[in-house]
C-alpha cells in the first residue's frame, strides 16, 4: 500500500472512531451496539439460521431477487435491515459488507451483479444509501431477477438531530461544496440538476447552522424520489419511518405484500410501537428545531408530498396513468 493510501486509510479510521465515540456519548452505548449489530450472540444466531435455511430450502443461484434499501442516512434504515435480517430467506448486504462496499459506497456494478447471482437465498437485501440517486439504474441492471426498492424517509427534525449528533456538520459541508462547485465526484453531488444546484446556492449554505444544513440536505436527497420518477413506479415503495415505529405490524405487512414475502411477527419484534424514535423524556415529542425559515418551508412542502405517497394516496400523474 502506498504511503498516501496508508495515510488516507488511517485518517478514515480515526474519523470513524471519533464519530462512534461522539455517538456513544450523545446516544448511549446501547444504541451504538444495536445500530452496528455488535452483539455477537445475535449475529451468530442469525448466521446459523440462514445456513440451516440454505441446507433445507436453498434456491438455485441466479434466482434471488435484489431488494435495494435506499433513502438518506439517519432515516431508520437499520431498523428495517434488522427486521429483514431475521428472515432466513433474506441475505443481507449492509453498507459495512466489504464484498459489496468500500467505505459505505458500492463497488462496481459487476461486483453487485455477481454477488446477487451467487446467492442461494430468495432475496438479497442491499443498502446502498450513498447510491440512492442511482436506484433507477440499479433496478435496470441486466442479468438479474427484476428487483424492488424501498425508499425510506424520516421526519426532517428527528433526522437532522440524529445526523448532527453522529456526523456533525457533514451535510452542511457537502452543501457548501455543491454551492461553490468543489463537490467533484463525491456522491452528495451526483445527479443534481442545475435547478437543484441553484436552489442550494440560493439558500446560502455558508450562513446556515448544522441543523438547517441537515434539513436542506434532507430536502435535496429526498427530492430525488420525485425527480427520478420513482413515485410512478410499481417496483419502488416509499416507507415513512415515523409510521413504521407507530404501526410496526401494519407497515411490515404492507412491506411484505410489496415484496411478495411471507409475513411473520419476528420481522418487527424489535420495534416497540411509539410516536417517534426521536421522542424526548417520557415519550413526549421534542420541540421543533430552529431551522432556517426558507429551508423549513421547502421541507414542509416536500414532507406533505411524501406523506401523500407513503399513505398510498395516488399522485395526479399516477391517477392519470391508471385512467
Amino acid at each position: 500500500m502506498a504511503a498516501d493510501d496508508e495515510l488516507s486509510a488511517f485518517a478514515y479510521t480515526a474519523r470513524r472512531v471519533r464519530r462512534h465515540l461522539r455517538w456513544a456519548r450523545t446516544e448511549g452505548i446501547g444504541r451504538l451496539i444495536e445500530e452496528d449489530r455488535l452483539n455477537p450472540v445475535d449475529r451468530i444466531g442469525t448466521a446459523l439460521a440462514k445456513w440451516r435455511w440454505r441446507r433445507r430450502a436453498g434456491r438455485t443461484p441466479g434466482s434471488a431477487m435484489p431488494v435495494y434499501l435506499v433513502g438518506l442516512q439517519r432515516s431508520g434504515t437499520n431498523m428495517l435491515v434488522r427486521g429483514l435480517d431475521s428472515a432466513p430467506a433474506v441475505e443481507v448486504r449492509n453498507e459495512n459488507d466489504s464484498t459489496l462496499f468500500h467505505r459505505f459506497q458500492l463497488r462496481p456494478d459487476d461486483v453487485l451483479t455477481a454477488t446477487v447471482l451467487r446467492s442461494r437465498h430468495a432475496y438479497v437485501l442491499v443498502k446502498p444509501l450513498c447510491e440512492s440517486h442511482r436506484v433507477d439504474e440499479l433496478l435496470a441492471l441486466p442479468g438479474l431477477v427484476p428487483g424492488r426498492a424501498l425508499w425510506v424517509y424520516r421526519d426532517v427534525d428527528d433526522r437532522a438531530r440524529s445526523e448532527v449528533a453522529k456526523f456533525g456538520d457533514a451535510n452542511l459541508r457537502a452543501l457548501r461544496a455543491i454551492a461553490d462547485g468543489s463537490i467533484g465526484a463525491r456522491w452528495q453531488g451526483q445527479r443534481l440538476d442545475d435547478a437543484t444546484v441553484e436552489l442550494v446556492r440560493s439558500h446560502s449554505p455558508q450562513r446556515l447552522d448544522p441543523h438547517s444544513g441537515a434539513a436542506l440536505f434532507w430536502y435535496v436527497r429526498n427530492s430525488l424520489f420525485f425527480r427520478l420518477g420513482l413515485d410512478r413506479r410499481d417496483d419502488v415503495l416509499l416507507c415513512r419511518y415515523d409510521t413504521l415505529v407507530a404501526e410496526p405490524a401494519a407497515q411490515i405487512r404492507r412491506l411484505c405484500d410489496f415484496l411478495d414475502f411471507p409475513y411473520h411477527p419476528r420481522l418487527h419484534a424489535h420495534i416497540a410501537p411509539r410516536e417517534s424514535h426521536g421522542a424526548g423524556p417520557a415519550g413526549a415529542a421534542r420541540p421543533a428545531l430552529s431551522i432556517d425559515p426558507r429551508v423549513r418551508s421547502r421541507c414542509d412542502e416536500l414532507a406533505d408530498r411524501l406523506a401523500r405517497v407513503a399513505a398510498d394516496e395516488p399522485s395526479e400523474q399516477k391517477a392519470a396513468d391508471r385512467g
